[in-house]
């Protein structure tokens, strides 16, 4: 028999209780986390989102409470009335806030029962992630996700305030908007009204937000769900929030400093200290340093070992004499097995016909001089793991050349070594650093990437697409390469691979935090690149031309970025996947199991909209 809550008011949540309340009278309610038996004594450990606080029920005090406590079962919710006790001393709990007292019932509500869930809130070994998420009202009751979603609101609360203290206006934009596809593809929603065409749900409010610059708002910001189609990937999520913002008249510095502020105010909130400013490097040098536009700073840079080695050395072990010989150091690694070495191999993707050398004791043994040297060119120690990444002497000559040759810093030949490299050290770092215990808790490496290319060549396409978004300003610099390379649109070494743009990247440990730039506020510019992307004056009119004629009526220099709440509050709750730090995730398969999404609709919905199902073109 249930009971009703009827005018009983809860005086304290379950996890506040002290030594100081002993004697109180409390009414606690929430969830039955654990239940033990001992005759006359029952013990319940009672569960809400704060905590748990242990409830004796005894026989001597209550007979017929003591016989109601014991129809309790797992999860059920209930309402206790009672006094706060000291425990005897041999009883205390040290492992819990609450462990030094006890409610002693005097009264027992049994607001709802529970059947016997799939998995209990309270186990330490964790059930299959597709259990979790189908049952996520009970997986959401376990510590570690109440944890992680408390994490999520104190971070966003604290980016609010911040942004808030800083004249930012916080301005909702649409969710449902035009389709202007670029990069993955929009959700479409089809309109009732207006049959035959479809809203899309916005990837990211980019047009919005520079429109509201052109409106005079000066300051915007935003924590907003954003949406992409995107194909599957372990750890992508179809919706996911980002920290979107906008600026007026700023200096790229300008956004770092807004961003640096609430990123301190996000990680302090959840109980860490960072180091502003963050340090700036050029994509060139992050590409020939790391091999990657995303840098974990917590590992060593490359060294450019080929000065070390002799003109034999390098014909012996067939590396081209005239690319980069790039030694990886991954710190602390101790000496590997041989089977350790042997699984270094597929972890290597070469690019343009880069090759590893993954067994520096065997080089040691065969070129002790140079191996000498590069011990002391990378600073080993001992423990240290060395490998080699290098050109090929077979693959590299006569190689085609490819976009950024005639303009980059960097050419094809060198960005196939870097980039395989980076490949490396990142799957090493995952596998061996963390392995090892190298990183330390707390030990946060921001970084500025900065000046992306404003182009990359699509092979397929055979045509230049914008490497950020088409919105991004070029360099002022550039403008006249901008203008030559227009001429040549279908030219991998057109002038266009060496426009550099003014976009940045904030990374933490490997990781892209957020994307921004300063954006394009001329409309006779903005034109300009989507001609260079391929599109007529038509194309772009009937894609954009609602933020073309908008751009003609006096639109200030304006700029901003988009942070991923997800991530950085994934990092923060020392979380392995983004499902653990959002409320109702989808899978890798954009399924959500809990309520059964996507699935089919009635006929008669369809009818209503018009529409007719058929299977994709791939699966006729």
């Amino acid at each position: 028999m249930l009971d009703f809550l009827g005018d009983l008011r809860r005086t304290h949540m379950c996890g506040v209780l002290r030594a100081s309340d002993a004697g109180k009278k409390a009414v606690l309610m929430g969830w039955v986390n654990r239940r033990r038996d001992h005759g006359n004594l029952l013990f319940i450990d009672l569960r809400d989102r704060t905590g748990v606080t242990q409830i004796v029920f005894n026989t001597e005090r209550d007979r017929t409470v003591h016989e109601k406590a014991e129809t309790l079962r797992n999860e059920y919710v209930i309402a206790a009335v009672g006094t706060v006790k000291l425990r005897d001393a041999n009883t205390i709990n040290p492992n819990m806030p609450t462990g030094e007292v006890e409610l002693v019932a005097d009264e027992l509500r049994v607001l709802n029962e529970s059947k016997l869930p799939p998995f209990l809130p309270s186990d330490t070994a964790l059930t299959n992630e597709e259990t979790r998420l189908k049952y996520r009202y009970i997986d959401l009751r376990r510590d570690a996700m109440q944890f992680n979603i408390e994490t999520r609101h104190k971070v966003a609360k604290a980016i609010r305030d911040y942004l808030s203290s800083q004249g930012f206006f916080e301005i909702e934009t649409p969710f449902m908007t035009r389709s202007t596809p670029e990069g993955a593809r929009d959700y479409l929603v089809p309109s009732r009204v207006q049959p035959g065409t479809f809203y899309a749900l916005p990837q990211s409010p980019q047009m919005f937000k520079q429109i509201l610059m052109i409106s005079g708002f000066d300051r915007y910001f935003q924590i907003v769900r954003c949406f992409r189609d995107e194909d599957l990937r372990a750890d992508r999520q179809p919706e996911f929030t980002q920290i979107d913002l906008e600026m007026t008249y700023p200096q790229p510095e300008s956004v770092w400093a807004v961003v640096e502020g609430f990123l301190t105010a996000a990680f302090a909130a959840a109980g860490f200290e960072i180091e502003t400013p963050f340090p700036r490097m050029d994509y060139d040098e992050a590409i020939r340093l790391y091999g990657i536009d995303k840098p974990d700073l917590r590992l060593p840079p490359f060294t450019d070992v080929r000065d070390c080695l002799s003109s034999e050395n390098l014909s012996d072990l067939a590396i081209n004499p005239n690319l980069p010989v790039i030694a990886i150091r991954i710190p602390k690694v101790g000496e590997l097995s041989r089977k350790e070495r042997d699984d270094i191999k597929p972890m290597f993707h070469s690019k343009g016909g880069a090759r590893v050398y993954e067994d520096f004791k065997r080089i040691a043994n065969r070129y002790a001089e140079a191996a000498e040297k590069i011990s002391k060119k990378t600073n080993m120690a001992e423990g240290d793991l060395i490998v080699l990444v290098a050109g090929s002497a077979q693959a590299s000559s006569g190689e085609k050349e490819t976009a950024f040759a005639p303009h980059r810093k960097v050419t094809p030949q060198e960005l196939a070594i870097y980039t395989s490299a980076g490949l490396l050290r990142l799957a090493l770092a995952q596998k061996y650093a963390e392995q090892h215990q190298c990183f330390q808790k707390g030990d946060f490496r921001f970084l500025w990437v900065t000046n992306f290319p404003m182009f990359e060549w699509d092979e397929g396409e055979k045509q230049w697409m914008a490497a950020h978004h088409p919105f991004t300003s070029p360099h002022e610099q550039d403008m006249k390469l901008l203008e030559e390379g227009v001429e040549s649109l279908h030219d991998p070494l057109s002038p266009l691979s060496a426009v550099r743009a003014l976009a940045y990247d904030v990374v933490l440990n490997g990781t892209e935090l957020g994307s921004g730039s300063i954006r394009i506020h001329r409309q006779d510019v903005q034109s300009r690149i989507f001609r260079a992307l391929g599109m007529t004056e038509e194309e772009a009119k009937a894609r954009f031309g609602f933020f073309l004629e908008a751009l003609e009526y006096g639109t200030p220099p304006h700029g901003g970025i988009a942070l991923g709440l997800d991530r950085i509050v994934m990092i923060l709750a020392g979380a392995e996947s983004l499902r653990e730090v959002i409320p109702f995730p989808k899978t890798a398969r954009a399924v959500d199991l809990m309520v059964d999404a996507p699935t089919p609709v009635s006929e008669k919905q369809l009818r209503e909209l018009g529409i007719v199902v058929r299977k994709p073109v791939g699966q006729l």
